[in-house]
């Protein structure tokens, strides 16, 4: 008879795509937990989108990546919103940790995450792009227009936060990386994919190059994904 430790114990799971942002920041989060997780890929592309199979929408009903599941914690939960499933690493899984001490210092972090993935990123996410050529019939040029606009705009606006509130230093805060970095890294990434205008925003390049040079951010890397496609 098996004792309890022989007991194979399930792993984190994470529902994934390899270029989404929204669970590019879990796994850039997971890392630096030093968290192991198992990837499950969901292509957001081939043949329509898994997302919006049957078998996904069981899992997400909104059929979007990522989705979580904790079996130590929540056994049959899946947790679902990139910032939700952060702040229940932060919970369960303190050490090392993501957000400051202080109340103000952690709302300030807080902040410049939901700046990215309340305001910044939803306009620009794939199901809204593919709105716009699919259904208002804009073509390429048109919404490589919307997506820079919004982006450049919204980084604009980011690098005044960061640079005006006198709280970053190597990273978004500080010197130790956290919550807002999570959400930084995966946009600089998807604006540099759409070639946005960058010149405006040197802080922020700044901090995503000092992050980048971190194993946990390398990890997490689209491009080191399992789902990635092999460059040829």
């Amino acid at each position: 008879m098996n004792s309890a430790s022989d007991i194979e114990v399930p792993s984190l799971q994470l529902y994934t795509y390899f270029r989404s942002s929204a669970a590019y920041r879990v796994r850039i989060a997971l890392n630096l937990k030093g968290l192991t997780f198992e990837s499950i890929p969901v292509h957001l592309v081939n043949d329509g989108g898994a997302q919006h199979s049957a078998a996904f929408r069981q899992i997400n009903p909104n059929e979007l990546v990522p989705a979580f599941i904790d079996p130590h914690q929540a056994p049959g939960v899946v947790l679902t919103q990139s910032l939700a499933i952060l702040e229940y690493l932060e919970e369960t899984q303190p050490t090392p940790p993501l957000l400051p001490a202080g109340a103000t210092e952690r709302a300030w972090v807080r902040s410049i995450a939901q700046t990215i993935a309340c305001d910044i990123h939803p306009i620009n996410n794939l199901r809204v792009l593919q709105y716009l050529t699919g259904t208002l019939h804009c073509d390429e040029a048109q919404k490589n227009q919307w997506y820079r606009h919004w982006c450049e705009r919204g980084l604009a606006a980011l690098e005044l936060m960061l640079t005006r509130a006198g709280r970053s230093g190597q990273f978004c805060f500080a010197d130790t990386p956290g919550l807002a970095d999570c959400c930084l890294v995966p946009q600089v990434m998807n604006a540099q994919r759409f070639d946005c205008d960058l010149s405006a925003i040197p802080t922020i390049l700044r901090i995503n190059d000092a992050c980048l040079a971190l194993p946990a951010f390398a990890q997490a890397a689209p491009a080191r994904q399992p789902d990635a496609p092999v460059a040829g």
